[in-house]
């Protein structure tokens, strides 16, 4: 088959949960639109994603959200291929790794693949800071796999052996700094409920030496200031992010809450 050649349709389910994603899901189904399968997976979205997903030829469930892992196993034991591919609506599969997709499906070397992540902030592919490669299990044997069952930061867990695919998928996960804010106070409220199951031995070393080495390991150790300014942003934000789950976190454990 010639590189240039597209086959008709990819043997793989991809997957997708959706709440309110009108600004999105139109560019994740567009990339996935090759799929012999799309499920979709939403949390009753009072905007026009569901519209828009009927545009497409999509399978709806809606689903009132349970969480972030419950939510993407419910996507994916809806799915009726044997081959899943687990995407988020602000993710784009690109024509280069769908040819390599009909390619490692068709050989099932491996049960499960790992697909690095080209992540974009303030329009540009931040290279640095951890941001890069970013590998992520997302193609996987569907019998062979299940969500690891926490708050945030879910992964797929896989009982095989896992490869790695060549070409990554496009994340473009902030629209503008009001996006990052508003989706940390969410991250950083799950990360809390996280932390408040473990013991924290110091919530004083928490918030200042944990912030602040998350900054020095995002700038200076992962080469976050050779993204310029958005790479500095990046690691303010973060050390940011860092302060306030720990925040969220001693609030829960100290505060009594107000009768």
């Amino acid at each position: 088959m010639p590189d240039n050649e597209m086959p008709n349709k990819l043997p793989v389910s991809v997957v997708i949960v959706t709440k309110n994603e009108e600004l999105n899901i139109a560019g994740a189904l567009q990339s996935a639109s090759v799929a012999q399968e799309i499920v979709i997976v939403d949390d009753y979205s009072t905007d026009r994603t569901i519209d828009i997903c009927r545009a497409y030829n999509t399978k709806i469930y809606q689903n009132h959200w349970q969480g972030f892992a419950p939510q993407k196993q419910f996507a994916i034991d809806h799915a009726q291929g044997p081959w899943v591919f687990l995407l988020d609506s602000d993710e784009r599969l690109t024509p280069e790794l769908v040819l390599e997709l009909h390619q490692v499906v068709s050989e099932a070397a491996y049960d499960g693949f790992y697909v690095s992540r080209k992540n974009f902030f303030l329009g540009k592919w931040i290279r640095h800071g951890g941001w890069w490669p970013d590998n992520t299990l997302r193609l996987f044997k569907k019998d062979l796999a299940n969500m690891h069952q926490r708050q945030v930061h879910e992964k797929v867990v896989l009982d095989g052996r896992a490869g790695k695919l060549r070409n990554p998928i496009e994340h473009y996960s902030y629209r503008g700094i009001s996006d990052f804010i508003k989706r940390m106070d969410i991250y950083t409220t799950l990360s809390a409920e996280e932390i408040a199951k473990t013991t924290v031995k110091s919530y004083t070393f928490a918030f200042t030496l944990r912030p602040m080495a998350m900054f020095l390991k995002m700038y200076l150790l992962r080469l976050g200031f050779l993204d310029g300014v958005r790479g500095f942003i990046l690691a303010v934000l973060y050390a940011f992010y860092t302060f306030l789950k720990y925040l969220k976190a001693w609030e829960k454990e100290k505060i009594a809450p107000q009768k």
